[in-house]
């Protein structure tokens, strides 16, 4: 069982920067692919980044590339989302997620999400 929480969730104005840390409780963090995940309004959950359950591999939706950077640190039970020159279309609620294996891009692979935190930029 594992226990994600988010947060660094604000207002921020467009091109600004963010860091949304998630904080993992449980057994063997180590275990887990980690994901970030994000739902704007009247929208489906999407994909932004993974990781690898050692952090030897990223993985970003293309809106992400260039912009967001996804890692974690295993020892501190957290993985991070990294999320520079922000756009008004980047507002939404940000979800993390935990699978054992790989990183996957669909939100039905995940066993355990957190509650979300919101971002909105203003433009």
């Amino acid at each position: 069982q594992v226990q994600l929480v988010e947060s660094g969730g604000g207002l921020v104005q467009a091109g600004g920067s963010l860091r949304l840390p998630c904080a993992a409780s449980g057994r063997a963090f180590f275990n887990y692919a980690m994901g970030w995940f994000r739902q704007a309004p009247g929208k489906g959950r999407e994909f932004v980044a993974g990781i690898t359950s050692w952090g030897g591999s990223n993985h970003y939706a293309d809106f992400g590339k260039g912009r967001f950077t996804i890692s974690r640190d295993n020892s501190l039970n957290t993985v991070w989302l990294q999320m520079n020159s922000l756009k008004p279309e980047d507002t939404a609620i940000y979800y993390c997620a935990a699978r054992q294996t790989d990183v996957s891009r669909r939100t039905d692979d995940y066993d355990y999400w957190g509650q979300g935190t919101q971002v909105t930029v203003s433009s």
